[in-house]
């Protein structure tokens, strides 16, 4: 720590809920990552030219919303949670005027993400833990099944098929990106984790949502427990606010980007890769969802859909 002499206690605050962000989200990847679970799985569609050697000091990371799948996973959670009466219409309005707030401000502001984290947390707040697994399950069939880029698909499974693991690195809650990871035949997931005990939900987070720069800390930590090197590594997102994340490997791909993303990977002169009709965004979910890192961006999507269907 004496290297962070020079920050100010709230950044050095940050800083550490950041590192113990990736820390937990690595370990909770590793300990739910087995061969025999995760398989390799089979493209739909022929393996793209991709440089991939068989390196086994290389894998892959790949951000889930609007990488690997359209939209944001939350959004779609949300949907599910929603038909199966997870929340009251207090709740619902309450996440939506936070999600309303985040879209207007377009900043983060720490007090107001709290605010909207907890309200979130206290939604699975006393849940077992393999209740959210089981209707987790059922909410990718109903959802998400569809929604998965074939592109990118195919991308990760070029590493895979080189003999590398392949991780999803995600905001989204780590069991909802697991079973995506899962049935997607990837090695596992780093995500979100919420703090449990005995099988239960307490409402609290370990750290904080895995967002920006908690995701380099986390496939940071990831690598270091693997034996990996990042120079050999590749990443993939969609996002700038995933540029720590992407410059922290030696291949960093720009995939479906923003266009700051978009921008920054040209001056940099990393790869583009673009699988959207006409270069145009995904506009399904909430952006401000993986910034919250928690149910609540799903939920106010929940609400803006149901509006949309009225």
């Amino acid at each position: 720590m004496a290297a962070l002499g020079w920050i100010t206690p709230r950044r050095r605050s940050a800083t550490a809920r950041s590192v113990l962000a990736g820390e937990a989200a690595a370990e909770a990847a590793r300990k739910t990552a087995t061969a025999e679970e995760f398989g390799a799985g089979t493209p739909d569609i022929p393996e793209p030219e991709f440089p991939v050697a068989g390196d086994p000091l290389a894998a892959a990371f790949f951000d889930l919303d609007n990488t690997v799948m359209q939209g944001a996973a939350l959004f779609h959670f949300g949907r599910g949670l929603y038909k199966r009466k997870f929340f009251t219409t207090r709740e619902l309005g309450r996440f939506a005027w936070q999600q309303a707030w985040f879209r207007m401000a377009g900043v983060e502001d720490p007090a107001h993400m709290e605010d909207a984290r907890n309200s979130a947390l206290s939604i699975v707040q006393g849940h077992q833990v393999s209740e959210l697994m089981e209707i987790g399950e059922e909410i990718y069939d109903e959802y998400m099944a569809g929604r998965i880029w074939p592109g990118t698909r195919a991308l990760a499974q070029a590493h895979l098929d080189a003999g590398q693991k392949v991780w999803l690195v995600t905001a989204a809650p780590v069991e909802t990106a697991t079973i995506i990871a899962r049935r997607l035949g990837l090695t596992g997931a780093l995500g979100t984790v919420a703090e449990s005990v005995d099988g239960v939900y307490t409402g609290r987070l370990v750290g904080e949502p895995l967002h920006g720069p908690s995701k380099a800390e986390a496939v940071r930590a990831l690598a270091t427990a693997e034996g990996l090197e990042l120079s050999r590594c590749a990443a993939y997102s969609d996002s700038a606010n995933d540029i720590p994340m992407l410059s922290i490997v030696g291949h960093p791909y720009a995939i479906n980007p923003d266009a700051r993303l978009r921008k920054y990977a040209r001056t940099n002169g990393w790869r583009l890769r673009d699988y959207r009709t006409a270069r145009k965004a995904a506009k399904v979910g909430i952006p401000a969802a993986a910034g919250v890192g928690a149910i609540a961006g799903g939920a106010a999507a929940a609400v803006a859909l149901q509006r949309r269907r009225r």
